[in-house]
């Protein structure tokens, strides 16, 4: 694969102090433009050096002085290079990405910047072809290469580390459908934690590879946590309760379902238990926001 943002012309690459080694590859970093060259805008990286943003990356008008948000990553040549792209992920990170190409090394996947993500033929747990989609880990190789990784385990632990995280009930976090099992889906919280949403618990459509925001049910005993695609206690309510009132307020102040509807009825319309849904208009009709009658609910 090749990087069409790398200089032309080798021997005039501006000279660095960085290394693949620094902390800075594979991250997102604000930083000064020092230097406007030929090839592009040398950016000041303090005690790391300098880094070239090439020409085609850098933005209209921009002058010595500015300040400008990179990623940070290595270029055709192994040389570190600075891009304004925003990659699918940084390392660290876990995302559903695209496989672009497969040859006799492995995979590249289209991850968003000019040169592909490479994902080797080791790193993947079946191997993958162009245009399949795969749920990756990127990390720094035992070379400073910034690669991906199917093998999810290796990074992503089933317990809480709790001496650095705990989570409470009602915690949002962002998380990644990994996998389908049988007790519900597996998915990937903060990018650090596996996490379970049992299937009692889904009440919207959901896919492996997609990210949504969830909710903690609970941190278990065993330090592993149970999700929720629903705000939990007070906050599931207060949600709730808003999307009810705009029902009501589109129906011109009346909605048809009330607390003797079916469950049936109420989950089509709202994704949620009859349980959930009373609590809701019971907190509306406290707030003296609705009156409840036999047939609906009715703006006050």
């Amino acid at each position: 694969m090749t990087d069409s943002n790398s200089p032309a012309d080798s021997n005039n690459y501006p000279t660095s102090t960085l290394t693949t080694s620094t902390p800075l590859v594979g991250k997102y970093a604000t930083l000064e433009v020092g230097e406007l060259l030929p090839m592009g805008a040398l950016l000041i990286a303090g005690e790391f050096g300098n880094i070239l943003l090439p020409n085609k990356q850098v933005p209209d008008n921009c002058k010595v002085g500015d300040i400008v948000k990179v990623f940070i990553y290595l270029d055709s040549e192994d040389r570190v290079i600075a891009t304004c792209q925003r990659p699918r992920a940084t390392v660290g990170q876990v995302a559903n990405i695209e496989v672009a190409d497969v040859n006799e090394m492995g995979a590249f996947l289209d991850w968003g910047l000019v040169k592909d993500l490479f994902l080797p033929f080791a790193e993947q747990k079946t191997r993958l072809e162009a245009g399949q989609n795969c749920i990756v880990y990127v990390y720094m190789d035992n070379t400073d290469r910034i690669i991906a990784t199917t093998r999810l385990n290796r990074f992503i632990k089933d317990e809480v580390a709790v001496i650095y995280d705990h989570y409470n009930p009602g915690d949002k976090v962002r998380i990644l459908i990994a996998a389908r099992t049988e007790l519900g889906y597996k998915a990937v919280v903060d990018n650090k934690y596996w996490g379970l949403i049992h299937h009692t618990d889904i009440r919207q459509p959901i896919r492996v590879g997609q990210k949504v925001d969830a909710y903690i049910r609970k941190q278990r005993d065993d330090k592993r946590l149970d999700l929720s695609l629903q705000p939990i206690g007070y906050q599931k309510v207060g949600g709730l309760s808003e999307q009810i009132m705009q029902k009501v307020e589109e129906g011109d102040g009346f909605l048809a379902l009330s607390d003797k509807s079916p469950a049936e009825l109420i989950e089509m319309h709202f994704g949620v238990s009859k349980r959930a849904f009373k609590m809701a208009i019971g907190k509306l009709y406290k707030d003296r926001k609705i009156t409840i009658e036999s047939k609906g609910i009715r703006a006050i």
